[in-house]
């Protein structure tokens, strides 16, 4: 008896429940990459700790001390460090989901499994070392005596819901374009340099004035701006531009998700 398994172009419900059906091997994968990542480090996974505290130690130095860099009468380290937390989360797991499939091409030209587990695992991955950074943002609002309020802490899985999606959705498209041109792994760590100087992580979203527009194309900007109102409870939330991040987060979402399907298909034979 033989079994043909052909992947459709378009995702379907088939999709989630084969999703479920795999999820252990999703947690395999997950697990897995956490432990290589650390493997034979010597702080191990303090290392996701260091990396956002650093940078804001250098950019309230540099940026806040120095440029004297607005932070919307908020102190700039702990207001750089919320920026970084979430910019940080969304584009290591948009550089870990565009090579998902790279890094795996050994499993992938010889198992069958649904390939959607891979970027998603990697997005998983990086959401263990959001909460693990967080810790250090804790500390800092007990330093600072903020005190964020109950729609602040409602609030947040919302903004991770989004800043989830959107890496997801944008490494689905890059990971698919990745098997058939490698280009992808030395533009994309420029572009993810370049988005983050339009991202109000450094600076509050109103320096830009006029051209505040240009930032609401960027899903990250609401997410980060109401990130800021909600946890420091300095401004109320701004819907609207939440809204707009939502809106571009499920279109970039729906064409990643159209195109990997499209193209999972060629992904043994040309990866």
């Amino acid at each position: 008896m033989e079994t043909i398994i052909r992947p459709k172009k378009f995702f379907s419900i088939k999709d989630i429940t084969e999703l479920w059906k795999y999820k252990e091997l999703m947690y395999f994968f997950t697990w897995r990459d956490l432990k290589v990542r650390y493997k034979q480090t010597a702080i191990g996974i303090t290392w996701a700790l260091f990396q956002p505290f650093t940078t804001m130690v250098v950019f309230s130095i540099f940026f806040g001390n120095f440029a004297k860099m607005p932070s919307d009468n908020i102190p700039y380290p702990i207001f750089v460090y919320v920026g970084l937390l979430i910019w940080q989360f969304f584009s290591g797991a948009l550089t870990e989901t565009s090579n998902c499939l790279i890094v795996n091409q050994a499993i992938i030209t010889k198992v069958y499994f649904p390939r959607l587990i891979l970027p998603i695992s990697a997005v998983l991955t990086k959401l263990v070392d959001f909460f693990i950074a967080s810790i250090i943002l804790i500390g800092m609002m007990i330093y600072y005596g903020y005190t964020p309020n109950l729609m602040g802490l409602l609030i947040l899985p919302l903004l991770l819901f989004i800043s989830f999606m959107v890496a997801v959705g944008g490494g689905l498209f890059l990971a698919a374009v990745n098997v058939k041109y490698r280009d992808v792994r030395y533009i994309l760590p420029f572009f993810i340099q370049m988005l983050m100087f339009i991202t109000p992580v450094i600076y509050p979203a109103s320096i830009a004035g006029k051209y505040s527009w240009v930032l609401a194309i960027n899903p990250m900007t609401g997410v980060i701006k109401a990130a800021h109102a909600s946890i420091f409870n300095n401004a109320p939330i701004n819907w609207t531009l939440l809204g707009i991040s939502f809106i571009t987060t499920f279109i970039i979402f729906i064409i990643g998700i159209i195109y990997f399907k499209k193209t999972e298909r060629y992904f043994a034979d040309i990866i």
